[in-house]
């Protein structure tokens, strides 16, 4: 299993870093087939893989002039021995084509499934704990009492 958890963290940081470098095919390409994202509730998820690089390839080409995404703390459970599923934490800072920046601070809960002798993202969920100048309004929180 330790074999599955270095793969599975691989696959969140290649995430983070295809989305930096402006690669969304080399994003699309993490995902299973019937994938979901949900980015939060200001905008549908992105469900397929077939959608996934064109949707944010708009984002980074029309909204973001760089991106710098680092993860943390990723805890890894397994359901069986081909589905898995984490939660990571998220440090974000962007800066917009029109030369603002932003930081977002929160987490990445995943969920993963091997498929032809592979791990693949199939469902992403963003969620903020906080956020200085991010381009939307609501965010899923990550759930914290009070």
């Amino acid at each position: 299993m330790e074999t599955d958890r270095d793969e599975i963290r691989s696959l969140i940081h290649a995430y983070c870093f295809h989305f930096d470098r402006n690669e969304p095919d080399d994003v699309a390409a993490l995902f299973t087939e019937d994938a979901v994202i949900d980015y939060g509730p200001e905008h549908s998820p992105i469900v397929g893989r077939e959608a996934i690089g064109p949707t944010i390839a708009v984002g980074l080409r029309e909204r973001f002039k760089a991106t710098s995404h680092h993860v943390s703390n990723i805890e890894i459970t397994f359901d069986s021995e081909d589905d898995a599923r984490s939660v990571s934490y998220l440090y974000a800072w962007h800066e917009y084509v029109d030369g603002s920046e932003s930081e977002l601070w929160g987490r990445y809960v995943h969920r993963f499934r091997r498929e032809n002798a592979q791990w693949q993202i199939a469902e992403l969920l963003l969620q903020a704990a906080g956020a200085r100048n991010f381009h939307r309004s609501r965010m899923h929180p990550i759930g914290r009492r009070v």
